[in-house]
């Protein structure tokens, strides 16, 4: 599968501006939840072992879940996540997290696209779970490269998050226990290439248009959709871009206006 490719590289991207941190610039806070680096590289870790167990080992990953949820009740999901990982940090953290994302992407490559896979919620096919693991380093690590106030240079390979916001414009209302409000918009987006990349047909739910990555920080939740350049016309397009969520879970609102951008910060690096 060209998604677990796509994954590893994305893996790797993120990799190559952590390496270049102090050990001690792995807590700095960033803009989401409040959560340090290292609470996110913990995050992306913790759940990639899941996935690899979801993919190796059906009773191994439901025990995974068993002792999830267990912990969670008990506190928060970082405070669960570090003492799974006893307290892994810093850059012991992040080799930690790149062989797991390297055996992770080997695994998932050698699989079926259409096996059916256990998760915490409904099952997915293991095209949608590298999928979502890749959407998840994605997302995730923009909250680093703003903490860190480094302009992110994407690829292509963020075409995968831009279907996966196509695919869940049910989702997003049906989550919401909503039904959509009409046709899904048309998309025009311009990819990191200078392609561009069209979704949907001309109707009364308007037109979407502008920067991909823009488009992948709005239905991520990484930004709201008013701190970006998209241009978005009629009222179905509004109310999609103000709460389009293309990851699994009960329903999130995006982060207020001005809430999530790039700090002017710059770190030294090593």
């Amino acid at each position: 599968m060209q998604q677990a490719t796509d994954f590893l590289d994305e893996s790797i991207a993120l990799d190559g501006l952590l390496a270049s941190l102090a050990e001690d610039d792995f807590e700095t806070l960033t803009q989401f939840k409040g959560w340090t680096i290292n609470n996110i590289i913990r995050h992306l870790l913790v759940w990639n072992i899941a996935v690899d167990l979801s993919l190796r080992d059906e009773a191994a990953f439901g025990a995974f879940v068993a002792a999830m949820m267990a912990g969670v009740r008990g506190g928060k999901l970082p405070e669960f996540e570090a003492s799974y990982l006893d307290g892994l940090s810093g850059h012991a953290l992040r080799k930690a997290w790149m062989e797991r994302a390297e055996a992770t992407a080997a695994a998932f490559a050698a699989a079926d696209p259409k096996l059916r896979l256990k998760w915490v919620g409904p099952e997915m096919s293991a095209l949608s779970s590298i999928t979502a693991r890749l959407m998840e380093t994605w997302a995730h690590a923009q909250a680093i490269y703003d903490a860190l106030g480094v302009e992110r240079r994407d690829t292509d390979r963020i075409g995968n998050i831009v279907r996966l916001g196509v695919i869940t414009w049910g989702f997003t209302w049906k989550n919401r226990r909503m039904e959509p409000p009409g046709p899904m918009p048309q998309l025009r987006l311009l990819a990191p290439s200078g392609a561009i990349w069209e979704y949907g047909e001309p109707s009364d739910s308007g037109m979407i248009s502008g920067n991909a990555t823009a488009f992948c920080q709005v239905v991520t939740q990484c930004r709201h959709v008013a701190d970006t350049s998209l241009e978005v016309t009629g009222e179905v397009a509004h109310q999609w871009m103000s709460v389009a969520q293309c990851f699994a879970g009960p329903p999130q609102d995006p982060p207020a206006q001005g809430a999530r951008h790039r700090a002017a910060q710059t770190f030294e690096r090593q």
